[in-house]
């Protein structure tokens, strides 16, 4: 006999044998890349606010009271108040045109713009998809989107250059739990601390000088991180230590820069409580300096990717507002790199070292 007549008769037998199942070869591998972020209320009236609120604060990682004390505290002290005083605060930096705040808006936009620049670096078989840890779209949300677009394999990217078990992990373990639940699981890798990367601190030191050419020199930065409870750090969290290092290589790259003479301070905002937080804190140390005689400074927040509440309310508003009151007279705010395209440029660049052998 002929050999393809064998081949066929061996076919037929196969498919009797298999008892007409489906065979087919499995589809080409394709990465997900999800950007997460803290994440932001759909409205800031009563009811959007607490939602946001309730969710963020019933967060194990956030808050470590024994549940029982705190749901008391949650539920009695803090709920039925607090969404009128942070709304008020959202409201002040809502997008009223497009209905929503601009943290949500620089997400879509930085998911949108990082897939274009994988794809102009040849990266064909990736997506990008954005999902918040509190609130709409939720992480296990946007990891089964890219499930349904063929993804096998997820990156998953905390946008938090410094690492903290409040955010990095929070988000982390969100996308684990959304894991758990699939048959077909993907296979997973988390993008680690990445304000070491040159390409990051390039970034935030040329956004400084790009500012102060405009404004001119001041004679103090205050590099200012959200802070984070002292006993979190005592019992290992590495954030504290790692926004000092972020300071330090900051210096080290705007003295090589020469575009400005000021001294770096590093200082921590945004405390919620009666605890003791990392030190110094922003709004203390500004006053501080206003009162000591300095006139002219600028602050930039290189723990968030995205300007968002902290930054655009808390920041260029309330400490601003301190600084002139306690007889300073310039006060320069230097933005997040948000979506624009040095911002796009460090997350090509950080994702990209995490896309090596994982394409495969």
């Amino acid at each position: 006999g002929h050999p393809m007549g064998v081949k066929a008769d061996r076919a037929k037998l196969l498919l009797k044998q298999s008892g007409g199942q489906k065979i087919e070869l499995p589809p080409r591998p394709k990465v997900g890349i999800l950007l997460t972020n803290t994440g932001t209320p759909s409205g800031h009236s009563y009811w959007p606010m607490r939602r946001y609120l309730e969710q963020f604060l019933l967060d194990k990682r956030i808050i470590e009271i024994p549940r029982i004390i705190w749901y008391l505290v949650l539920y009695l002290f803090i709920l039925p108040f607090r969404p009128f005083k942070k709304g008020k605060c959202y409201e002040a930096i809502w997008n009223k045109e497009k209905d929503e705040s601009s943290l949500r808006t620089i997400s879509r936009n930085q998911a949108n713009y990082l897939q274009k620049a994988l794809e102009d670096q040849g990266n064909s078989s990736v997506a990008v998809n954005w999902a918040f840890r509190y609130g709409e779209p939720s992480i296990a949300d946007g990891i089964s989107q890219l499930k349904k677009e063929g993804c096998d394999r997820l990156v998953l990217f905390p946008l938090y250059p410094q690492y903290s078990a409040t955010t990095t992990a929070s988000m982390c373990d969100a996308a684990f739990e959304a894991l758990m639940k699939q048959r077909h699981q993907m296979a997973v890798r988390t993008v680690p601390a990445y304000y070491r990367n040159p390409v990051f601190i390039d970034a935030i030191a040329s956004n400084i000088e790009e500012r102060l050419r405009k404004s001119g020199d001041v004679e103090v930065i205050v590099v200012t991180f959200h802070g984070i409870p002292l006993q979190y750090q005592e019992k290992g969290d590495p954030y504290g230590y790692q926004c000092h290092e972020t300071t330090q290589l900051l210096r080290e790259r705007l003295a090589k820069g020469g575009v400005t003479r000021a001294d770096l301070l590093t200082s921590f905002q945004s405390r919620l409580g009666h605890l003791e937080w990392t030190k110094p804190y922003t709004e203390d140390l500004t006053v501080e300096l206003a009162k000591s005689g300095i006139k002219r400074m600028a602050m930039i927040a290189p723990g968030f990717s995205s300007d968002c509440l902290e930054t655009l309310e808390e920041l260029d508003m309330d400490v601003r507002a301190q600084f002139m009151e306690f007889g300073g007279e310039e006060f320069v705010y230097i933005p997040c790199l948000n979506d624009s395209a040095e911002g796009i440029r460090v997350l090509a660049d950080v994702v990209s070292n995490q896309l090596v052998g994982f394409e495969v």
